[in-house]
């Protein structure tokens, strides 16, 4: 692997004991790669949750017992949505979506095809698809990712001045654990975001922002500066 592909790994950007899907990692070295099989291994998981603090509601559909589901949002299976979780009103769900312990998605939110790790937030106005959020990552009001590049062509990443092709046409974001993403902006596929790091408002992001930044522009990402 070369080395400046090291930071896109599993193991540089996730603590894998926050979240319930550690396991669909095993054998994988970058975390896009799970999304080929997430609403399979989200329908094996189902059938294994203690059914004194899940329920099933629908077809592989579990929600937790702890968890707060306003009457108004959509979810479609396969859906897995932990304990103390909250689903707000309107929240559009379409299958293929693991939300993590503790974890919001807000009003009028979309997901798809996506993880979410324990903690994260997506509370306003956010559209999530094909894309691993990690522990207590952070969507600002109205930010969301994009998933499909306008010509159509397979998604790569782009760091260390390299393209890494992924082999999908469908990859939004990776946001490493505790990333705050400011609101209004828009990750564009194929963004992978260190940890730690934080992204201005109304930005257009695109590429890799190293761990511990903090993305003011395309042109300039700064360290961030030790308190």
């Amino acid at each position: 692997m070369a080395a400046s592909f090291e930071a896109l790994t599993v193991s540089a950007l996730y603590d894998l004991t926050r979240t319930r899907a550690a396991g669909i990692f095993d054998g994988l070295t970058y975390p896009w790669e799970a999304l080929d099989c997430l609403a399979d291994f989200i329908r094996e998981l189902g059938k294994t949750l203690p059914a004194d603090r899940f329920r099933q509601t629908g077809e592989a559909v579990w929600i937790a017992k702890s968890a707060k589901v306003f009457d108004s949002a959509y979810i479609a299976g396969p859906c897995i949505i932990d304990e103390e979780a909250e689903v707000r009103h309107c929240a559009f769900i379409r299958g293929g979506v693991l939300i993590g312990r503790g974890a919001v998605v807000g009003n009028s939110t979309e997901l798809k095809n996506c993880l979410l790790f324990d903690g994260v937030q997506t509370p306003h106005y956010n559209y999530v698809g094909d894309s691993i959020l990690g522990y207590k990552s952070h969507m600002g009001a109205g930010s969301i990712t994009s998933n499909v590049k306008s010509d159509k062509t397979p998604v790569s990443v782009r760091a260390g001045g390299k393209r890494l092709d992924t082999g999908r046409k469908k990859l939004g974001a990776m946001l490493g654990d505790f990333v705050e993403v400011g609101c209004g902006s828009v990750l564009n596929p194929g963004t992978v975001i260190g940890s730690h790091s934080n992204v201005y408002p109304l930005s257009g992001v695109r590429g890799f922002i190293p761990a511990g930044s903090i993305y003011k522009n395309q042109g300039e990402i700064v360290e961030k500066q030790a308190r």
